[in-house]
């Protein structure tokens, strides 16, 4: 058995090195800046809403004709509501409960000034 001899160990350029080092330096920003969107979205509870909803696509029985349709369905069924839009929703009420008590008001004014008109 006849051995080749041992190739010479390869050698890097002070250019090249320098190239390597700068793309390396940029796969690891894109790495940090994918692993804090990452984070991000686990701590606002997208991932654990996404999972959730594409397992019970996954455990659907009869798959339906449209995904994106019965994602969009779920994940509007499944995110929580925003605080804002339920203090409008409160303000409303209290607005439309103070607006028909200022109808009545006004009819029992007008019928104490003999104004027929109370309808």
């Amino acid at each position: 058995m006849s051995s080749a001899p041992p190739s010479p160990p390869a050698t890097v350029s002070g250019a090249s090195y320098a190239a390597a080092a700068v793309t390396m330096a940029h796969y690891k920003a894109a790495d940090s800046k994918r692993e804090q969107f990452r984070r991000y979205l686990e701590k606002s509870g997208v991932l654990d809403t996404l999972t959730k909803v594409l397992v019970a696509l996954y455990e659907e029985p009869e798959k339906p004709n449209s995904a994106l349709d019965f994602l969009k369905h779920h994940l509007g069924a499944a995110t929580p509501e925003n605080p804002e839009i339920e203090l409008l929703r409160l303000e409303l009420a209290e607005m439309k409960e103070k607006y028909e008590a200022t109808v009545e008001e006004n009819k029992k004014l007008k019928a104490k000034n003999g104004n027929i008109e109370v309808g």
